[in-house]
């Protein structure tokens, strides 16, 4: 069955977050990139997915220049590039059409962050039929704070928040959640492996 590597938000965006410096996984893009040269030599599809909120003013807004990845991903010629303004990737894209075109029956899902746009990807991709991975060491996340938390707080005051839930447990909610109901959840090492069987 052919595959597809999604490579989800792994943007300089994020790193303009204050809560940047509280990221689960810092060196994401090396868990990244091993992936990406398996599914490379296997001749599978890399699809990239970049997150934009047009007219926003932020940092996910084009016009000040961080929806671009972060310094060590280059998408190779010829691969998919897509541009998302919803959670999953679905939505906003023409993915699955590409997917479809090219046969692809299964999905290996990786990027920024794990419990948002990774795990909402994952979600609606087993709904769609896909059979799909989901490659918790290749995803990233920072803590969440509680909704009744006031806006504005420093990084420190988020952090000395008990309510504050920290990536710990979002990524162990996440595994619960998706293992064996929408995909399985794999570490990179796995992952790699099912490209070389």
């Amino acid at each position: 069955m052919k595959k597809a590597l999604l490579v989800i938000d792994v943007q300089e965006s994020f790193r303009q977050l204050p809560i940047w410096a509280a990221i689960s996984n810092p060196g994401i893009v090396d868990k990244i990139n091993p992936l990406v040269e398996a599914a490379r030599d296997a001749d599978d599809l890399v699809m990239w997915v970049r997150h934009s909120e047009p007219g926003t003013g932020g940092v996910f807004d084009p016009v000040n220049g961080f929806v671009e990845y972060l310094p060590g991903l280059r998408p190779a010629r010829g691969e998919y590039e897509f541009i998302k303004t919803s959670h999953n990737v679905f939505t906003t894209t023409n993915i699955q059409q590409i997917l479809t075109t090219h046969g692809v029956g299964e999905l290996v899902v990786t990027g920024i962050r794990t419990e948002q746009c990774c795990e909402t990807t994952a979600r609606v991709s087993s709904d769609l039929g896909y059979t799909t991975t989901f490659v918790t060491e290749a995803t990233a996340t920072n803590p969440v704070e509680h909704r009744d938390a006031p806006a504005g707080r420093s990084l420190d005051e988020i952090l000395a928040d008990p309510r504050t839930l920290p990536v710990a447990d979002i990524i162990e909610r996440t595994e619960y959640a998706l293992a064996g109901r929408f995909a399985t959840v794999a570490t990179v090492e796995e992952a790699l492996a099912s490209w070389q069987d």
